[in-house]
Formats: C-alpha cells, sequence, structure tokens
C-alpha cells in the first residue's frame, strides 16, 4: 500500500508526463528524481540517493534511504560535537556543545522512529502513521535548530563547525517531511473508505494504557482510590524528601503508569523527566501549594534551553494541581520555568510563572487545560503543536519601556504540523503592570521564526493588547509567511479593524476553524479523554466572555478526589467564571497614562539562545 502511495505521488509530481524520452536518464536516476521532486534542497536529496540507493527504483526503498542516511548524518554530527566538548575551555560554549549532543540524540529518536513506521505501516493505520511522522519530523527539525541555537554569544568557531557539520542532515530532514507530507496530501485525496475512519471515542483508553492505568483513568473519582507509587513529602511523611531523588525509582521504558504524588511545599530543585520516562503522572496539592522553583538564567551564562527548572522529555507525561516557576525575575531575561518535548502531555490545573520566556513548548504535541501562564517578553513560546484551553495568560510588569509580546511560535518549515492554538482563554494583566501599560504595551504575540503559527479563539482580550495586535520581530522577517488568525474573541481588545494586514494574518472559513479544534489539530480525542480532565473537543458553545479558568487563589485543596470531571460537563461557565472577574478587578486598577518611549523594543529583540 505504502508504496502504491509513493508511487502514486510521483505519477502525480509528473502529471503523466513521458518519461521515456531522455534515455540518458536511466530508470534509478528517473526514479531519485521522482521521489526527490517535492523537496526543497533538490540537488541534497538526488545526490544522496543516487550515491547511497544502490539503483533500485523502488520507491518505498528510496524514501527508506532518505532516513537512514539523515540518521548517518544527525549521528556523525554528534560525534563531531563531544569531539570539540573535549577541545572547548569556554563554559557556555561546552554547555551549548553539550546541548547539541543531547539534542542529536533526541533528533535521532526521532529519526529512527520515523524509519521503523516505514517499514510497518498498516493500510487501516495509514492516516495515523503519517500524522506521527510528520510530528516527528518537526520534533527532528527543532532540536536540529535548538542545537544551533544554544551557541549565540559563544566564544572562538565551534558554532559555525556544528552548522556546517549539521547542513546535511538539516537539509534531509527537511527533506524527509517534504515526502511524507506529499505522501499525506496524496493519501487525502485518494478517500478511500475506512482510511481514515479510525478515532477513538469519548470513552475509550489509548491502547499503550496498562491495565492499573486503565482502573486509574476510567474510575469516576479518578486516583481517589488509587494508591500513588511514590509519595515525596518535605517534612517526611514521603518515601522522597526531593522529586530529583524520587525519579530514580521510576520504572524505564515501560508502559505502565506510574504516578508520583508530590505533597505541598516548595522544592527548589531542577526536574529532568528523561525520556525513558514515559506515561509518567505528577499530582500535587495545588498550584499555590506544591511549587518547584528555580532561578537559571541566560544572562548568567546559560543557554535558553537549560534555564528550565522543569524539563519534560518522556511521552505521555501529566500534570495536575502543581506550580512551577523560574524566579530569576525580569532583569536576568530568558529563564524558562517549564521545557516540554514529551509527546501527548497533558496539563491540568498547573500554573507556570516567570518573565521572560516562562514556558518553552519545544517540540510534539500538548494539551493544557485551566493553566495560568504568567510572564512579560515571548512567555509561550516553542515549536510544539500544543491547544491551550481555557487558559489564563497574565502579563506581568517587564523592565522599563520593554514590549510584551504574549507569544512567539516558532515554526520553521511550512510542512510542520505545529502552531499554538488558545481556545475559551483569558488574557489579562497583574496590577503592577497595568500601571505601566502605556510604556509596555502588550501584544498577542509575534514570529520568532519565518513560518511562525498561532490561532486565537473564543478569548478574552483586554484592552492593554494593542490595536494592532501582533509586533514584528525583527523588519518584515516572517510577515509573508507566518500564519496568524483570531477567531470570535471577546473584550476591549478584541476589535480586528485596526489589526495589521500582513500576508500571514489570516480571516478563517468556519471549515478552517475545525482543523484548529483539539481533535483534528492535536489528534487528542486518542489520548485526553480518560484522563480526569474537563475536555472539549470541537468547538465551544457559544461565544465565552471570559476562560473557563479558576484563579490561582480560587484552587482547590488538591486532592485526589478533586479530578472526577472527563468531559467538561462540570466545568465552571465562562459567565460565573473567577478569571472572568480577576481580569475585570485588574483591568480597573489605577493607571498611568504615559507616552510609548522610543526604546521599546530594546529586549523584544533578544533571540533566543
Amino acid at each position: 500500500m505504502v508504496v502504491a502511495v509513493t508511487v502514486g505521488v510521483t505519477l502525480n509530481k509528473n502529471d503523466g508526463k513521458d518519461s521515456e524520452g531522455k534515455g540518458e536518464i536511466t530508470a534509478s536516476v528517473k526514479a531519485v528524481k521522482d521521489v526527490c521532486a517535492p523537496t526543497d534542497y533538490k540537488k541534497t536529496c538526488e545526490d544522496t540517493l543516487i550515491k547511497n540507493s544502490k539503483n533500485t527504483t523502488d520507491p518505498m526503498e528510496l524514501v527508506k534511504t532518505v532516513f537512514s542516511v539523515t540518521m548517518k548524518q544527525i549521528t556523525d554530527a554528534a560525534k563531531k560535537s563531544q569531539t570539540l566538548i573535549e577541545l572547548q575551555k569556554d563554559p557556555r560554549t561546552r554547555m551549548a556543545l553539550d546541548q547539541c549532543k543531547e539534542l542529536m540524540d533526541y533528533a535521532l529518536g526521532e529519526l529512527t522512529n520515523s524509519f521503523e513506521e516505514l517499514g510497518k505501516f498498516e493500510f487501516h493505520k495509514l492516516d495515523e502513521a503519517l500524522i506521527n511522522l510528520r510530528i516527528w519530523l518537526s520534533a527532528a527539525i527543532s532540536h536540529e535548530e535548538t542545537c544551533l541555537e544554544g551557541f549565540q554569544d559563544t566564544k572562538g568557531n565551534a558554532g559555525e563547525t556544528m552548522k556546517k557539520a549539521l547542513k546535511t542532515a538539516i537539509e534531509l530532514t527537511h527533506n524527509g517531511l517534504a515526502i511524507i507530507s506529499e505522501m499525506s496530501n496524496f493519501v487525502g485525496q485518494m478517500q478511500i473508505p475506512g482510511l481514515n475512519s479510525r478515532r477513538l471515542l469519548a470513552e475509550d483508553v489509548p491502547s499503550w494504557v496498562d491495565q492499573r492505568g486503565r482502573r486509574l483513568l476510567q474510575e469516576a473519582a479518578a486516583y481517589s482510590d488509587a494508591k500513588p507509587d511514590i509519595i515525596v513529602a518535605q517534612d517526611g511523611s514521603g518515601q522522597y524528601t526531593t522529586i530529583h531523588a524520587a525519579l530514580k525509582d521510576v520504572p524505564k521504558k515501560k508502559n505502565t503508569t506510574f504516578v508520583v504524588y508530590i505533597k505541598a511545599g516548595l522544592y527548589k530543585e531542577y526536574v529532568q523527566v528523561n525520556k525513558s520516562m514515559t506515561h509518567l503522572v505528577f499530582i500535587g496539592d495545588g498550584p499555590d501549594k506544591t511549587i518547584i522553583s528555580g532561578n537559571k538564567n541566560y544572562k548568567d551564562g546559560i543557554t535558553t534551553y537549560r534555564t528550565a527548572t522543569v524539563a519534560i522529555i518522556g511521552d505521555y507525561f501529566i500534570a495536575k494541581n502543581i506550580g512551577f516557576e523560574n524566579t530569576a525575575g525580569a532583569i536576568k531575561h530568558q529563564a524558562v520555568a517549564v521545557r516540554v518535548q514529551s509527546d501527548e502531555a497533558i496539563f491540568f490545573n498547573c500554573r507556570f510563572d516567570g518573565y521572560q520566556d516562562t514556558l518553552y513548548t519545544h517540540s510534539h504535541r500538548q494539551f493544557f487545560r485551566d493553566c495560568t501562564i504568567s510572564g512579560t517578553i515571548d512567555f509561550l513560546f516553542g515549536d510544539s503543536a500544543a491547544v491551550f484551553q481555557n487558559c489564563t495568560l497574565l502579563v506581568r510588569k517587564p523592565l522599563s519601556n520593554q514590549a510584551c509580546p504574549i507569544t512567539a511560535h516558532g515554526r520553521k518549515d511550512p510542512r510542520e504540523s505545529t502552531g499554538f492554538v488558545f481556545q475559551g482563554c483569558t488574557i489579562a494583566g497583574e496590577p503592577d503592570y497595568l500601571a505601566v501599560k502605556e510604556t509596555s504595551k502588550a501584544y498577542l504575540g509575534r514570529p520568532w521564526r519565518e513560518y511562525s503559527r498561532t490561532i486565537i479563539m473564543n478569548t478574552f482580550i483586554p484592552d492593554f493588547v494593542q490595536p494592532q495586535g501582533w509586533l514584528p520581530w525583527l523588519g518584515d522577517f516572517g510577515l509573508k509567511t507566518l500564519f496568524y488568525s483570531e477567531v470570535q474573541n471577546t473584550g476591549p481588545g478584541a476589535a480586528l479593524a485596526n489589526r495589521v494586514t500582513w500576508a500571514g494574518v489570516k480571516q478563517l472559513s468556519d471549515e478552517d476553524i475545525l482543523k484548529f479544534t483539539p481533535a483534528q489539530y492535536i489528534q487528542s480525542d486518542d489520548w485526553v479523554p480518560g484522563k480526569g480532565v474537563p475536555y472539549t473537543s470541537g468547538l465551544l458553545a457559544g461565544n465565552p466572555a471570559a476562560a473557563t479558568t479558576i484563579s490561582r487563589s480560587s484552587y482547590a485543596s488538591g486532592s485526589f478526589s478533586s479530578f472526577t470531571d472527563t468531559n467538561g460537563v462540570d466545568s465552571i461557565s465562562p459567565a460565573a467564571s473567577p478569571a472572568a472577574s480577576l481580569a475585570a478587578s485588574l483591568e480597573t486598577s489605577q493607571e498611568v497614562s504615559v507616552k510609548m518611549g522610543s526604546d521599546e523594543r530594546i529586549v523584544t529583540m533578544i533571540s533566543k539562545g
């Protein structure tokens, strides 16, 4: 079937033209040119396949060859990084190289998954396989880009050396995504009965969940009767007093739901959920009671990627009732509270506090429900496919005259299946910010990379969000290629009349809007239902005036019995939302009207290292 699809793509690209007219083109070279036709780096694609494909004309084998050679290139780049580390004395450069090695290992994993998936396609799961391939390849591109970004402000030529070492790998990764995207487009046009019909019902549980996990996730009082696998408590009432120590006993690479209950306390430690720690669940006593806190930052010589208080790499991660923070402050520039690379990760009733670059949704798919994210500049950034449902985006006071763009999505390739979707959220400002809102103007976001994608729907936008809505990154960078859209938002800042008119700002049809609902955009019907998390898979009912998020002071105690709703029927109505009241009260705080300073964007141009 896959061979048929691949052949179909090549035939489609050639549009029936006779290929026998040029006798000098052999059958194998012709096959190579067909497979490489949709790619951006055709010469790299063709040269690679002609050299490594052993004259095969099998299009599926050629596609596999693209992936196998890419894997080798990434492996070689990782070795180069290790060699350079051993020769390097500058601390920031050593960190950047070590970061590169880590990220190349992750990228290799994405390519390995993709290569294995190509070898086991099943007809009835073809659409699912192609979706996964695009997610994995998008993540690989993010890993490669983050590797190179780490060399900002480093000494010597290590950055240029790694850029050269990764050049072919990067081009081949983009080529692989182009080929898979072309296959996906062709399959979508085929309309084969039954091919695209496999979707879990709301009451189903994903196949990877073990029997114990099924019981935990399906019971009406989710987790209430379950004994956690590990308890962390600073007062000594659990098995561990630190989260870091507890993670040493988490099973590695097992399809087993593993619950870590973290009792109330301020945990000043750095936590990493490694790639091998899959199906891990963190449960706290509330985002204002169980707090994980750090203060690493860019100004102190640490790459943005490595500043995270909590880093989550293992897939299928869930966090409930926990606060995460980076307390470095605005003066320290980039300082991440949480970095997420986990696929199919869920955050419910959590809080993310920081200043610049608070929440780094780096790659893969995530779902955030009833969460609060606070910060100053780009405080929600990354290259994931993430949906934020009923969340609060809280703008904080920045340094003097800094602008406050809320989002900075970083899609590098237009074929990546990534972007931010905000659904039924509330944008609000802390009182300290509202006092300086005239000189530190807020915007919905700006394009970190060329194909930045952000959709804001059914969200409350206050008056301090500027009428133009969006902020450029630098000059006209990305303004023609980004993808921004606003849909049925409310509030004094939601009017579209004075919005920027960049080519990349879109007006979506009703059909297009549906594509950005959770079920379609991140396939969340397959992995969110049954987790004890309020969830709407499609469009929100009506046109809410604000999010249904609970304010920090209104959170329940966070006991295990507090997550009982699996379909959203018990969530707070928009009209009664404490967040709506919070936003209203904050907007009436005393304001200081000062003409915008000419140096407003001094720090908004700081790129992400």
